[in-house]
């Protein structure tokens, strides 16, 4: 009896292992013996063992440090689509979560893409997307491809739509000869949000000799670019937990302009987040527009801070900035958001100031507190208006002729150089942690409520001291020297880069036209 008992539990224990080698087997496919497990160390090596050949990508599992992808179907549901949207799409994830990997893409797919227009999520893909990816993607991963591998070309395989990801990954990736993804069906130029898949064999029968592969361990039953290559690169879900986010000066071009609303990566639980705040985000945005709106600049600042708004104002080289009554000071600053000339003029205590604008929405001009004046972009025109703007009182101008989010100052016009002798330059920065208070869209008299909706957004003002428009250093300069000066001497005080972009670049940039509202 004891006997049987001993061998009953014998066989038991045996088909036990035997039934785990098998499930082991069917969820971890068996890697081949030439498969190679490099190691990603600090130093990259260099070495031409794959010089001669072509690179299959998989973006989501070499490059980004994230598997999720959910941020991206929401920034596409919120930023082409609507609020609504992306709320629907954020309801239905915990459904997702139970299906498989390939039908979770498909109804994501569906949510965000189904009736948009192909041009708006084109623009998102070209303008919104990028800047949230570049802060997913990992050192260590790009570091390989571009120092280790040196690859003769690289084909970029994605689990998202292609149109997502096209316009980073070829701005990003050097040496990037396709991209391969899903793609979206369309009719009549409105995405239906069924999806086809791109033959990835098609794609590799243009080139020719070996392919090798880099991706993910957990993903590699997962893709269907792996039967094509003959040696893989496997990178662990533990080297990748290690991995830091790329470093901005490891760009492979500055990331100056981008545009959307979310200035946060839209994770699940942070979107939550932001759907909980914002019916009080709106109350509030609402309450401290009134507030700027009925009262005194220089009241207003104070009281904002009483509503989360937090503001450091710099005057210790105001003092040198006073004049007569009879005529105005002219204040150069970096352009933010729209708030920029309000908070310059709380700071001066001085109620007779006024803005001039590029263009801006009616009805921002109608709910401006202070006075402002719509230029025409005929430069004797302009400088007439300013001459007399400058004879009632202080005026703030904005040079760069558009606001600019990152650490960077565009080209500033030297038009306010041939108006006065003397300007005081300002420095602003600006952080949020919810909302970007700009946009180039079609919503841009909205741009000072999501700014507001932000839980504590941060305004910081530096008055540098007057400067000369006639001369540099004792020496006397033109008014493009004197604009470069004043720009240089803000960057310098910001610690912010200095670029020749201008108001068009930005907007043939991001929006596909020059910026006339």
């Amino acid at each position: 009896m004891a006997s049987s008992t001993i061998f009953f539990s014998k066989s038991f224990l045996a088909s036990c292992r035997l039934l785990l080698r098998r499930l082991s087997f069917s969820y971890h496919p068996r890697r081949n013996s030439k498969l190679q497990k490099l190691i990603v160390h600090d130093k990259l090596e260099q070495t031409q063992w794959y010089q001669d050949k072509t690179l299959v990508l998989d973006l989501e599992g070499a490059l980004l440090r994230s598997n999720s992808t959910f941020p991206y179907f929401m920034l596409i549901a919120i930023e082409a689509g609507s609020f609504l949207r992306g709320l629907i799409l954020l309801s239905l994830y915990p459904f997702t979560s139970f299906l498989n990997q390939d039908m979770a893409m498909h109804v994501l797919t569906m949510i965000s893409f189904g009736g948009l227009k192909e041009e708006e999520v084109t623009r998102v893909g070209k303008a919104v997307l990028p800047k949230h990816l570049l802060e997913d993607v990992g050192m260590k991963g790009l570091e390989m491809v571009r120092y280790k591998m040196q690859p003769r070309g690289i084909m970029c395989v994605t689990r998202m739509p292609r149109v997502m990801v096209e316009t980073f990954v070829r701005e990003n990736v050097r040496g990037v000869e396709g991209v391969v993804g899903k793609e979206v069906k369309s009719v009549g130029g409105y995405y239906t949000g069924f999806v086809r898949e791109e033959s990835v064999e098609g794609k590799l029968e243009l080139h020719f000799g070996e392919f090798v592969g880099f991706g993910s361990s957990t993903m590699i039953s997962q893709h269907k670019l792996f039967p094509v290559c003959k040696d893989f690169h496997f990178v662990d879900e533990a080297e990748k937990s290690k991995w830091h986010a790329l470093q901005r000066d490891k760009y492979a071009k500055p990331l100056v302009f981008h545009d959307g609303r979310l200035a946060f990566r839209p994770t699940p639980l942070a979107a939550l987040a932001m759907y909980m705040w914002l019916p009080l985000g709106i109350l509030l945005s609402l309450i401290r527009s009134l507030v700027f709106i009925c009262l005194p600049q220089n009241t207003s600042v104070l009281i904002e801070a009483f509503l989360g708004m937090k503001t450091r104002i710099n005057q210790c080289n105001f003092a040198d900035a006073n004049c007569g009554d009879n005529s105005g000071r002219l204040f150069i600053c970096n352009h933010r958001t729209l708030l920029d000339p309000i908070y310059i003029s709380a700071a001066p205590n001085k109620h007779r100031i006024s803005a001039v604008t590029y263009s801006v929405s009616r009805i921002t001009e109608l709910l401006s507190p202070i006075k402002t004046v719509r230029l025409t972009r005929n430069r004797e025109e302009d400088k007439k208006r300013m001459e007399e703007l400058l004879k009632h009182g202080d005026l703030v101008v904005c040079p760069e002729g558009t606001t600019c989010r990152e650490p960077y100052l565009l080209r500033f016009s030297s038009l306010f150089a041939e108006v006065a002798d003397e300007v005081h330059p300002v420095a602003l920065t600006t952080k949020v942690g919810m909302f970007y208070g700009t946009s180039t869209g079609l919503f841009k008299s909205m741009d000072h409520i999501y700014f507001l909706m932000n839980p504590w957004p941060e305004y910081e003002v530096r008055f540098l001291g007057k400067m000369s428009t006639r001369m540099i250093n004792g020496k006397c300069c033109t008014g493009f020297e004197a604009a470069n000066h004043v720009q240089s001497e803000i960057g310098r005080v910001l610690g912010y880069g200095l670029t020749k972009l201008t108001r068009k670049d930005k907007y043939l940039m991001l929006a596909g036209n020059e910026g006339y509202v």
